[in-house]
């Protein structure tokens, strides 16, 4: 067996079966429990605000709430606990990917978590910069835009 993403992976005679599908792992192997993924919920407050965690959970429906767990178990009860990287960094890299992948919706969301986990607004525009050079100037372009309106909507503003 082998492990690959948050499935694990049998392969019997050539053939891959997906096992304990939908059951999420913890970053040691195991199954996770309540425990993490209310850790990860709270993980997910902590870094993106109270308010917005509190939005993605209020309208929940069958259709909605696998998402929601998944989130709170894999991404932000696994992923953003891990060691080697500290919840600024973290935000950063997740920023710098987002602006590249041109998510500008996810991406307005986590420059918020950004500045809440400690990221400076120079820091935020040199990632944001640095896109450019591997996503384009029209992936970056649409990051600045959605920054700006970001730092308008929380009164901030980048000294000249």
């Amino acid at each position: 067996m082998r492990r690959t993403g948050a499935a694990v992976v049998a392969v019997i005679h050539s053939e891959r079966r997906p096992i304990a599908m939908g059951r999420a792992f913890s970053v040691d192997g195991g199954v996770m429990s309540e425990e993490d993924r209310e850790r990860g919920k709270g993980t997910r407050k902590n870094v993106m605000g109270a308010a917005y965690v509190e939005r993605a959970m209020s309208n929940l429906d069958g259709f909605s709430a696998p998402l929601q767990d998944w989130l709170n178990e894999h991404a932000w009860g696994s992923t953003w606990q891990r060691e080697g990287l500290d919840l600024k960094t973290r935000s950063l890299v997740t920023c710098a990917m987002l602006a590249a992948l041109g998510r500008a919706t996810e991406l307005g969301a986590h420059i918020r978590g950004a500045l809440n986990n400690g990221a400076s607004l120079i820091e935020i525009r040199e990632v944001l910069l640095h896109s450019a050079v591997y996503g384009g100037a029209p992936v970056a372009i649409e990051a600045f835009r959605r920054a700006r309106e970001v730092l308008a909507e929380l009164g901030l503003e980048m000294p000249e």
